[in-house]
């Protein structure tokens, strides 16, 4: 079992959006520019985290995203979810038919441990990602990346 870019993308933007909510709305532009996604994939996933009102967009200059609910009332696993991303340990993708039609011997084992992943991810909120400090460093080095980024080319703007 493993979890594919989708929902990684998926809880790296929103622990982004929330770690800027403060700022304001956040552009998709920004979140990208950051986290090395490419944006045609943040508007698809974004497209799923508004349909399930985790994320709300703001229209017009200055606009973006903002959170749908208080970062301490979404959790990793609602997020996974919301972009339909499956945390399933069988090769039946639950069916119950991964030996030739019937359950292998291991089913109920590898059903115990997508429940678990899902509890474990559904008890993580974006507020206890955010005071975790290395995600505080992580977050701070990836702002002042993106500032000299910004910096290097208003530069050359003007000099070139």
């Amino acid at each position: 079992m493993r979890l594919t870019t989708k929902g990684r993308y998926a809880v790296t933007a929103m622990l982004d959006l929330a770690i800027h909510a403060e700022d304001g709305p956040v552009s998709l532009n920004d979140i990208s520019g950051r986290q090395g996604i490419s944006l045609s994939y943040l508007e698809q996933l974004f497209a799923r985290l508004r349909r399930r009102e985790l994320v709300s967009s703001v229209r017009g200059p200055g606009g973006g995203y903002r959170l749908g609910r208080a970062m301490d009332t979404i959790n990793v696993a609602e997020i996974v979810d919301a972009v339909n991303e499956s945390m399933d340990a069988t090769r039946c993708s639950k069916r119950g038919d991964c030996q030739k039609g019937d359950e292998c011997l291991t089913h109920h084992l590898w059903l115990d441990l997508s429940e678990q992943i899902h509890d474990f991810l559904s008890a993580i909120s974006l507020q206890e990602l955010i005071a975790r400090q290395e995600i505080q460093h992580t977050a701070h080095r990836q702002d002042m990346q993106t500032g000299n980024r910004i910096n290097a080319f208003l530069s050359d703007a003007m000099n070139g």
